[in-house]
């Protein structure tokens, strides 16, 4: 397993296109101060010694000697030992519909966005539980198999979007049974898949994916996200909406009454989510009373750090940029580092 043990220090990578941009304006202003003393190529014939190319070269190396101090400040390391751990919790699986009416804004800032930062949220509060997270709109697909790694669990949840699965409509009975089989076999500890959704245009039959959870043991606990009112669904850049073969608005509706049939149907419950409450404290309340197990699990228990092979190469660029000097001496002159020839234009 990798990881790192200060990825703070990552942020810091961000400041490399500022560094570029103010680089190229320099060069830029270079080149324009010698046009302004005549020809630029009659004058760059009078500074041989002068190379643009060895400012970007020491540019490049000390550009990369930078990523490299900044990924061993992160603390790179390698997981090196494997310990046997015991833990007693559940096992849930959150199945997320992805279809085009979860772009409706009729929950800020939209449906799918929403039900991300709430399942984030909802993620926090877990500790020895693990998760898992199936997506689906016509067909289902599993996003994440259960794992107690959270971090791998909210990097997965943030790559989320309705693109992911291209044949639209909403398969909920379909995502059930695939979450339903995607539990560790062995394990018989609680538990249950929790589906958001809007419910609209079900192309399967959910109730009787429903029933056969249940009778494996399996609760289902449902979130309604929208307004029975419901909403336009935006396209392309918010500026239009989805319509249909008349040309009218496609308008996307919440359907509570077969959401709420899966939860009675698997001994669970339903919450409608709203702009002010997304419902996740009284499914976490729910999710609480779910009967929980002593299970095995194995966990990087040490970490080899590889920071100081990173830093090393560093040092090395750096001490190589220093060496590559900005302008051309009698002692480097032979040295045709750069493919420059004598009386060759420099550029």
């Amino acid at each position: 397993m990798f990881r790192f043990s200060n990825p703070e220090y990552l942020f810091l990578l961000l400041a490399i296109p500022a560094f570029v941009g103010l680089f190229w304006l320099s060069i830029r202003k270079q080149k324009n101060w010698i046009k302004s003393f005549g020809s630029y190529h009659t004058v760059l014939k009078l500074i041989p010694g002068h190379s643009f190319i060895r400012y970007w070269t020491k540019f490049t190396i000390a550009s990369v000697a930078y990523v490299l101090i900044i990924l061993s400040l992160a603390g790179p390391q390698v997981g090196a030992k494997l310990t046997e751990v015991k833990r007693k919790g559940m096992e849930m699986i959150i199945a997320l519909d992805v279809s085009n009416s979860m772009l409706a804004q009729d929950i800020k800032p939209s449906r799918i966005e929403r039900a991300k930062q709430a399942i984030s949220q909802l993620i926090d509060r877990f500790s020895n539980d693990r998760i898992g997270l199936v997506v689906f709109a016509g067909d289902a697909y599993i996003q994440l198999p259960v794992t107690n790694d959270y971090a791998s669990a909210k990097l997965f949840l943030s790559a989320i979007n309705p693109g992911m699965v291209t044949k639209q409509g909403t398969a909920i009975g379909t995502a059930i049974e695939l979450a339903a089989n995607s539990f560790s076999p062995t394990s018989n500890t609680g538990k249950v898949i929790v589906v958001i959704s809007d419910g609209e245009n079900h192309i399967d039959d959910p109730l009787e994916a429903a029933k056969m959870a249940a009778d494996n043991g399996i609760s289902i606990y449902t979130i309604g996200i929208g307004s029975p009112n419901g909403a336009p669904i935006p396209i392309g850049d918010n500026k239009d909406f989805l319509k249909d073969n008349e040309g009218k608005v496609v308008i996307t509706r919440l359907d509570e009454e077969t959401l709420t049939k899966i939860a009675i149907t698997a001994n669970g419950k339903y919450v409608r989510a709203s702009n002010t409450q997304f419902g996740l404290l009284p499914l976490y309340e729910a999710l609480k009373m779910v009967e929980r197990k002593e299970f095995k699990d194995k966990i990087y228990s040490e970490f080899n750090e590889q920071y100081q092979y990173i830093l090393a190469i560093a040092i090395a660029l750096l001490i190589l940029e220093i060496v590559i000097l900005d302008r051309k001496t009698t002692l480097l002159s032979k040295v045709n580092l750069f493919g420059n020839k004598k009386n060759q234009e420099v550029i």
